[in-house]
Parts: structure tokens; C-alpha cells; sequence
């Protein structure tokens, strides 16, 4: 196994001299046939025979416990086959949070909970059932408005502990100029097409569970604690997942409940949530009140910087929004102070959304600076670059790259910010009012590890194979473009097998670090194979050059197949953080260009543009990263304008836990979205030099907005989402 840490720089030799010519270009999905086709087999399809459904009986009440539930009625409903509660091994909650430890309990920690289950031989007959269920509660107060619970501040939650640096409150004082603002973000669900499904089925005693799950390694093993069973005993299959945004990272309950269904009735189980289930069962992004401050100098030198907030999350959550993720590296500034404080609230449990931190974060710290420029006289881009850090101005380490200032340059000029009038309200358009906006957009880069093997195989052919996971973001394709580059093969001779524990463990999907873990396992597995052609070349692997299957060492000439027959080749490769992800600050940086226009008779908010230019190391291919920059932006878009989970205060139910009501972007919200990028290999990062990319375009997008609001009316909102309801009352007059 070629097992590499990154204690240093590394790009492997091979992809210096790439002459298949596959990486970074706009390649079409691997499996975009199948997709379409309608032939790609997601979780709650493709079930084998005999298998029955299964449905969730939910609480009723948002705090209390279980007295008693009788299912005599739902026993006696046709085609049931099993109703089953107060099972030891019954969680309450969702994977990444506590809840999924706290089994057996008869506990109620909040509405919507799942305390039985029903299996019948159809899904209209369980859910049927469902409804026959009758559950007896002894009800307690809960905590369910977040204006009433306690602040604590020394939780010793999250991955990011306070940063405290200098005496930010003296050098306020002393700064010429502070902004001293404080901003809220509602609840956001992470709503992916494909809701959660799971199907489950037991082989004497080892279970296999095909379920819509991002990170199948780490559910592997919280399937098997639930259970008691050994992981050994337990599969997780995912070859196609349909979307995931955080919210499949974990395991949900369904997926523990369909695996104890299917062993009860000895037949294969699946479920899948509907959307109103999805809000209770599925985590979602925390609540938050976040104050931003900043001081300055009158020439718009930053000299303190403040960034407190606090995340609202239930008891048995154990993940802590990172809110100032985005903040640390982003300006300068010697006095500085971040934190995130806890408050505990009786909702269901709070986990990693797309761009945890930044996506939200970036709301205060954009806003902040947009209003600290206009106080100073300066535009926001100058006012920027006059704070860009040599180095992390938190920590003190280089950069591994950063291209900010480029992005910032490249999206001024494609945007035509130089027709931007400074002055709020003084562009009409009859009843609508037009205003640009900008923000900065950061997303913190992470190698984690990852293995891959590559098999070359008699006929010529490569297979890549791996745990890792494809949620639409592309990861089939880019394994098989890079596996391609550096075996001189076309896409079209390259199999690639994700998506099974089975296979060598890889990263999963989520953090942004999925891309360029996988695909540097796969590269180092390429180059053990290429040291063994050579070997049989009887020529030093530098020497070599491979295209369309065709290996040339000087003079000499041999297909691939005529190397390989008889003995494939296989090789397994393996990458970890090492000494340089310690040594350096690693980020994909972006600079968010947006157009708006405001009714100034109805309060109505369109956004007529919006363009990005970004940072993301090596390009590893252009039409995907494109779609998952886009796709962020869009995201970014609906949190500035329309997205926000209502809580019922009186009780803990959400009053819009659908998308009837919970609105989400729909095309006729997003207008013509432009993405470009400024490519630098990062080989700090990992040795394909790719920077994580699916989470940096939500980053600053909607900031860019609210800040194109406030050029085009002169009004400054600071809770999220910005309705007419809170613009109207301000807007100029006609």
C-alpha cells in the first residue's frame, strides 16, 4: 500500500505529466445514463422479494415521556405484520447527536419523536396502522422558545474552542470607528430530493442495509453500536444517494428501526420518511444570535474584531454550530475575540448543514464589513483589500494558497462593479429600486483519511474501488478522470465501485473533503501500479508516458493489455492529514457578486444576478464543481430571502415542516448564475492539490444579497430571511 501522510508538499509525478488530459476538463457524469434513465438504484428501490414497509408512530407531545402505548388496534389492521415499541434498542434521535446513545428510554425529548413502529405487508397499510396507534404520555413544560432559555457559555462543545486574542473591548474603544451589530439565522433543514430511505434485510446473522447515507463507514459502526452487534456483521450500501447537505451524515432512526422491523418479522424492511417526518427525524442547522464587531482606523485598517454568538440546540445535541468558522483566517486584525455560546432548547436535534459556520457566519461578518465601509467612505472591495492577512491572522500560519484578492479583481470585472452607484436608492427603475451587492466567501479545507485500491485488469481496464460516496456532487467521474490522467486510459476503460463497506474505507461525503481525499487515495494506488509497469516495461516510471491505453519508453511502444495479461495489477493507496495540514491554513476562498431589484410599492425582492470567482486549488472538473458552486449560491440565495423553520413556541411543533410552506429556491426565484474560477494547484492540501468545493458557494452569496438590498433601498435588515414584512415599513416612497 502506497500509505502517505502529509508531512509535506506532495504531487504525484504522474500527474506532472498527465497526458490523457482528464483533470479540470468539463467531462460529462460518469453515471449521468443511469440517472436519467431512471436505472441508478437509490435506497427504496430495487427491494428483493417479500419485503414488507414500514411506518413511524410519532410523538405527540415536545417534552415528557411514555406512560403506556396500546397497539391492540393497529395489531388487528390488515396486512400488519408487527407493531413494535419500548424495543431497548429503539433510539430517539439521529446519529451525529447524543440522542442515538440514549436508547431504551421512554424519555420524550421533543415533537415528532418516533416511539413505535409498524411493519405491513404495504406502505398505505402501515401508515394506516400508524394512525391506530395510541400512545399515552405524562406531559412536562418544555423549553421551546429561545428567547427564555439560559446562555452557557462554558459547554466545552464543538471543534472550535474561543479564540481570544489581545483586549478586543480596549482596542474598540480606541478604534475610530466601530460597527457593532448583532444578527439572527432562523432554523434551516437540510432538504435534499431524494428524502430519507432506508431497506434493510438480515442473512442469518449479519445485516445489510441499503440507505441514503453520506459517510457509510461511520454509520457502519453506529449501526452496530445501536444494534449491540459486532460491525463486522453489519454492510451499508449507497451506490447513488440523492442529495444530502449534511442532513444524511448521520444515521437517523429509521434506519436503526427497519433493522430491528426486519429482523421481528424475518423479511427484508424499508422506509422512507415523508417530508413533515423529515423535520423531526433529521437534524437541522441551529438557530443563532450573532454579534459582530469591528474597529477600524479612518483609512479603514481593522484593528479589532469581535465575532460572539450563540447556537440553540437540545440536550442530547452534541454538535456545536462552528459560526465564526469563515471569520478566523478571513481579515486582519491583532485583537480578536470568537466564541459560540450554548443555548438548550426542547427541539429535535441540531447537526452539520452545508457550510456549517459560514453559511451563516458569513451573514454578520459580510454585512458587518459592508456597513464599515460605507461609514468610512470606501468601496467594499478596497475596504477588503486593505485587510487581506499575509498570513492567518488568528493563528499565524501561512496560507497554503490563497487567490482572495484575485477573486475579488476577476469578479469586479466580470461583474461591471465599476457601475455600482455607493450612494442607497439612487438607481429606478419605475416601482423598483436596484442595488449591487458583494461578500467574501470562505470554506476551510480538510485531508482526512481515505483509501482507494486500483485494479488493472487483462483487458486493459481500470476499476477504482472505494467506500466512498457520490451525493451528486460527482465523485464517479472524478475518480475516474483522475485514475484516467494517471494510467493514460479514457474515462470509457475506467469502472469505478463506490458506495459498499465492503470496499476500502474512504472520506464519505460531507466537510468538502470528499473530493480530494478520495481521488489522492486513487492516485496513490495509480502510482504502485505504474511502479509495476514499469517493472514489466523494464523502464523507470518517470520515463514512461501512457495515453489510450498505450505505454512509450523512449523508442519502445506496448499496450497496456500486452503488459497486464495474465497478471492484473493491483494496488492500494492511502492518504492522512500529516505535519503540513498542522503547519499551514488551508481554505477555498471566493469573492459573491449579486444584482437585486426591490418593489418599493410591494416589498418584493427579485435577484436579477448573481456571479462568483473562486479558489479551489486544482480544478478536477470544471462542469462539476460549476454545478456544486451554482447549487451553493442558489442555496445562499434562499436563506437571504425565504428559508426559515417556524417553531410553534406554545408546543415545539414546526408550523412549516414542508415545502409548502418551508420555501426553499424554486426556478423562478434564481436568475442567470455566472461561476468562474482562479486555478492554483494547492499541494499543501493533498497530492491532487484540489480544495474542498461543494460548500465554499453558499459561503457570502446570501451576504452579497442583503447587501445589494441595502445599496438598492437604504435599509439594513439583520434577521434573516429578509421578507417584505421587514422591508416595507422602511422603504423609500414612490
Amino acid at each position: 500500500m502506497n500509505d502517505l501522510a502529509m508531512d509535506a508538499p506532495y504531487r504525484p509525478a504522474a500527474l506532472n505529466r498527465a497526458q490523457q488530459g482528464l483533470l479540470g476538463k468539463p467531462l460529462d457524469r460518469y453515471e449521468a445514463r443511469e440517472k436519467v434513465s431512471g436505472a441508478a438504484p437509490y435506497a427504496f428501490e430495487q427491494a428483493p422479494e417479500n419485503t414488507a414497509y414500514l411506518a413511524v408512530v410519532q410523538s405527540s407531545i415536545g417534552r415528557g415521556r411514555v406512560t403506556g402505548v396500546d397497539s391492540t388496534a393497529a395489531e388487528a389492521a390488515p396486512g400488519v405484520l408487527a407493531v413494535i415499541h419500548g424495543d431497548p434498542r429503539m433510539p430517539t434521535g439521529e446519529g451525529n447527536s447524543r440522542a442515538m446513545s440514549a436508547i431504551g428510554k421512554d424519555e420524550v425529548f421533543h415533537y415528532g419523536q418516533g416511539v413505535a413502529i409498524v411493519v405491513a405487508e404495504t406502505q398505505e397499510a402501515a401508515r394506516a396502522a400508524a394512525r391506530l396507534v395510541t400512545v399515552n404520555y405524562e406531559e412536562t413544560a418544555g423549553r421551546f422558545n429561545a428567547a427564555d432559555v439560559e446562555i452557557q457559555q462554558d459547554h466545552k462543545l464543538g471543534f472550535l474552542p474561543p479564540v481570544n486574542r489581545g483586549d478586543l473591548d480596549s482596542a474598540l474603544a480606541a478604534a475610530e470607528v466601530v460597527i457593532d451589530r448583532t444578527y439572527t439565522t432562523p432554523i434551516h433543514f437540510p432538504a435534499a430530493l431524494e428524502p430519507h430511505a432506508t431497506l434493510a434485510w438480515w442473512e442469518g446473522d449479519k445485516l445489510t442495509v441499503r440507505s441514503s447515507n453520506q459517510v457509510i463507514g461511520a454509520a457502519k459502526d453506529t449501526i452496530a453500536t445501536a444494534l449491540g452487534i459486532d460491525k463486522d456483521r453489519v454492510r451499508v450500501l449507497a451506490p447513488y444517494v440523492g442529495g444530502g447537505f449534511g442532513g444524511k451524515t448521520g444515521v437517523g432512526p429509521e434506519v436503526i428501526f427497519a433493522a430491528i422491523a426486519a429482523e421481528k418479522v424475518g423479511r427484508p424492511v424499508k422506509v422512507a420518511l415523508s417530508r413533515r417526518q423529515t423535520a423531526y427525524m433529521v437534524h437541522h442547522r441551529s438557530p443563532t444570535t450573532q454579534r459582530l464587531r469591528i474597529g477600524a482606523d479612518r483609512e479603514g485598517r481593522i484593528s479589532a474584531i469581535g465575532h460572539e454568538s450563540v447556537a440553540y440546540q437540545n440536550d442530547d445535541s452534541a454538535f456545536l454550530e462552528p459560526v465564526p468558522f469563515g471569520t478566523l483566517p478571513l481579515y486582519a486584525g491583532e485583537a480578536r475575540r470568537f466564541r459560540t455560546d450554548l443555548a438548550r432548547i426542547d427541539l429535535p436535534a441540531t447537526g452539520a448543514v452545508r457550510a456549517p459556520g459560514e453559511a451563516i457566519g458569513t451573514f454578520a461578518v459580510e454585512c458587518a464589513m459592508d456597513e464599515l465601509a460605507e461609514e468610512l467612505g470606501l468601496d467594499p472591495i478596497e475596504l477588503r483589500r486593505r485587510n487581506e492577512p499575509a498570513r492567518d491572522p488568528t493563528t499565524g500560519k501561512r496560507f497554503s494558497t490563497r487567490r482572495l484578492l484575485d477573486c475579488y479583481e476577476e469578479g469586479a470585472r466580470r461583474f461591471g462593479w465599476d457601475r455600482r452607484d455607493a450612494t442607497p436608492g439612487s438607481r429606478r427603475e419605475g416601482e423598483w429600486l436596484i442595488g449591487m451587492g458583494m461578500a467574501a466567501a470562505l470554506r476551510g479545507n480538510f485531508t482526512v483519511n481515505a483509501e482507494a485500491e486500483v485494479i488493472l485488469g487483462d483487458d486493459g481496464r481500470a476499476t477504482v474501488r472505494t467506500d466512498m460516496t457520490d451525493i451528486g456532487t460527482g465523485t464517479y467521474t472524478i475518480l475516474a478522470q483522475t485514475v484516467g490522467d494517471m494510467l493514460g486510459l479514457p474515462v470509457e476503460a475506467i469502472d469505478v465501485v463506490i458506495g459498499d463497506t465492503d470496499l476500502p474505507p474512504s472520506a464519505g461525503s460531507g466537510g468538502s473533503f470528499g473530493a480530494g481525499s478520495a481521488c489522492a487515495a486513487a492516485a496513490l494506488a495509480c502510482e504502485d501500479v505504474l511502479a509495476e509497469l514499469g517493472r514489466r516495461m523494464n523502464a523507470a516510471p518517470e520515463d514512461m508516458r501512457l495515453k489510450d491505453g498505450i505505454v512509450t519508453a523512449g523508442a519502445r511502444t506496448s499496450p497496456l493489455v500486452d503488459l497486464v495479461r495474465g497478471s492484473p495489477i493491483a494496488a492500494r493507496g492511502k492518504t492522512s492529514p500529516g505535519k503540513e495540514s498542522q503547519a499551514t491554513s488551508q481554505a477555498s476562498h471566493g469573492a459573491q457578486f449579486a444584482e437585486v431589484a426591490v418593489n418599493a410599492v410591494t416589498g418584493e425582492v427579485r435577484v436579477r444576478r448573481m456571479l462568483g470567482v473562486f479558489d479551489i486549488g486544482r480544478v478536477l472538473n470544471e462542469k462539476t464543481a460549476k454545478n456544486q458552486i451554482v447549487g451553493g449560491m442558489v442555496w445562499g440565495l434562499a436563506y437571504a430571502l425565504s428559508e426559515d423553520g417556524v417553531v410553534d413556541t406554545r408546543n415545539g411543533r414546526f408550523v412549516n415542516p414542508d415545502f409548502g410552506e418551508y420555501h426553499v429556491a424554486v426556478n423562478a426565484d434564481v436568475p442567470q448564475i455566472e461561476a468562474y474560477f482562479v486555478e492554483e494547484i494547492d499541494d499543501s492540501a493533498n497530492p491532487v492539490g484540489a480544495k474542498g468545493v461543494g460548500e465554499l458557494g453558499i459561503a457570502g452569496s446570501g451576504a452579497a444579497i442583503v447587501n445589494a438590498i441595502h445599496n438598492a433601498t437604504g435599509v439594513r435588515i439583520y434577521d434573516m430571511p429578509v421578507t417584505l414584512d421587514k422591508l416595507l415599513p422602511h422603504l423609500p416612497p414612490v
